[in-house]
């Protein structure tokens, strides 16, 4: 039976953590984004994000897209920064066609941070990618 039980491969979705500035504030922050980079809108996309170690676990996040073109991308939360101590997951659902997807995209502890930023797909701007 689980032989039968197809899941489809991720692919062209990505979640990057992005150091910007904010005009409102007059302040540097990060920001969690969800980026479709693939050629077809995504439908219904789930995101559940949780910060972890050891010792500590932070409350559950969740935010649901309708739909989230091709070739775009969109805001999850603002991050501050004493989660960056934490493990990170984003764990991400969506339909394409009539086919549901998921993957969890893990941001390791301590692995956002300035000196890791790096140029972001379809964004004009810098920051931690993982795809």
């Amino acid at each position: 039976m689980k032989k039968d039980i197809e899941i489809p491969k991720v692919e062209g979705v990505y979640v990057a953590i992005v150091n910007e500035y904010n005009d409102i504030y007059k302040t540097q922050d990060w920001n969690a984004y969800i980026i479709n980079d693939k050629d077809v809108d995504l439908e219904m996309v789930l995101i559940v994000t949780t910060g972890y170690s050891e010792e500590k676990t932070t409350s559950t996040f969740r935010k649901k897209i309708d739909t989230l073109p091709k070739k775009s991308y969109a805001k999850i939360e603002l991050m501050q920064e004493e989660l960056f101590a934490l493990n990170n997951t984003f764990k991400v659902s969506f339909f394409e066609g009539n086919k549901m997807f998921d993957k969890t995209f893990l941001f390791r502890k301590n692995t956002i941070n300035l000196k890791a930023l790096q140029s972001i797909p379809l964004m004009e701007a810098k920051g931690v990618l993982v795809k």
